[in-house]
């Protein structure tokens, strides 16, 4: 959760482009996902114009991310905009939108996370209630499964942020997705998140909507190839609203916790959002927490900081694009964590097994 417009080498590169066919080890593990999230393409309200209101990431962005050495990035779009009209066909132009996108990375040797950044509606109607039941989100992955399921370089990510779904009844919404995937011929990385925004902190609470820690374990896929997609801020409140940091040993030892919940089992997570602002002890905690993610390559398939996208504000407390100065301190420990972490092309999770 966090506030946001809206709602809150060639070489090299073409060598690492070619790899982004081999997508499992001979184990079963995943290539590291390792970047941050691309921004644009989830701003204004809807529907809204295309580059006047919202934007998908331009080649330079892309390039500059894998430039760094980042391997993957997550892109949040909306629900509304590539599928205007509940249970029809797909937006052709949103969708030439966001083909391009996925070229543009694959030719850049980057996976892109497809976020669809709704946190659990669809113009103002709310998943698992009459007017929006869990066939609706099965339908728009179905027809996204259908045109990508060729692409071995996209992950899908079901559902940005849903917080007020109770854990149970979610579980049972992200499988009617998952079985629509799988039908529909697609055998990517899947993530699931948690109800109460996904967040680390409170994974194990038992919460007014829930408890995601034992509610989750329901979700069942065929080709069990999914990890859990967790956020965590360090403001007090974990919002990821304010510039401090007093949360951020809580959010540490969280990640902790979810670490030995995912192990206990035999699971996989995924950190699709943190940040941090330009405090010193910000982005030291910001920092720890990608090298504590790394250094647990079972349980973590990787991560995505939050925000990237030229878009973004100057003065926008968490903007990860670079300034006249260069790149800004949350950039710069990122970077230094991709050189110190796994080789770019290292594997992450464990052996699935039937």
């Amino acid at each position: 959760m966090k506030a946001s417009i809206g709602r809150r080498g060639a070489g090299i590169l073409l060598g690492a482009a070619g790899l982004l066919g081999a997508t499992l080890s001979a184990a079963g593990a995943e290539i590291c996902l390792r970047g941050v999230n691309l921004s644009g393409a989830e701003f204004g309200t809807v529907p809204g114009r295309a580059n006047t209101d919202y934007t998908y990431p331009t080649e330079a962005a892309i390039r500059r991310l894998a430039g760094l050495g980042m391997t993957s990035f997550r892109l949040p779009f909306r629900w509304e905009r590539i599928q205007p009209r509940l249970g029809a066909e797909l937006d052709p132009a949103e969708l030439a939108r966001l083909d391009e996108s996925i070229a543009t990375a694959r030719a850049a040797g980057l996976r892109v996370i497809l976020d669809l950044h709704n946190f659990g509606y669809y113009a103002g109607k709310k998943l698992g209630s009459p007017a929006l039941p869990a066939s609706t989100l099965g339908d728009v992955w179905r027809r996204l499964a259908t045109h990508y399921r060729d692409r071995a370089d996209v992950v899908f990510s079901i559902m940005n942020e849903p917080y007020d779904i109770h854990s149970a009844e979610w579980a049972k919404i992200q499988n009617v997705a998952i079985a629509a995937i799988r039908k529909a011929g697609a055998k990517q990385m899947l993530l699931v998140t948690g109800t109460a925004y996904g967040g680390a902190h409170s994974w194990t609470s038992d919460l007014p909507v829930g408890n995601n820690s034992r509610d989750l374990l329901a979700i069942e896929d065929p080709l069990k190839r999914f990890a859990y997609d967790f956020h965590q801020y360090l403001d007090a409140d974990y919002s990821g609203r304010q510039p401090e940091c007093s949360a951020a040993q809580s959010a540490l030892k969280a990640i902790d916790d979810v670490s030995a919940w995912l192990k206990a089992h035999g699971r996989q997570g995924f950190l699709g959002e943190f940040a941090a602002s330009d405090r010193p002890e910000c982005v030291a905690a910001f920092k720890e927490m990608t090298a504590r993610l790394d250094s647990r390559p079972e349980q973590w398939i990787g991560w995505a900081a939050w925000g990237a996208g030229p878009w973004w504000p100057p003065d926008y407390v968490f903007n990860l694009e670079p300034t006249a100065a260069g790149e800004r301190p949350q950039m710069k420990a990122l970077i230094e964590q991709l050189k110190s972490g796994p080789a770019r092309h290292a594997m992450c999770g464990r052996e699935r097994r039937p």
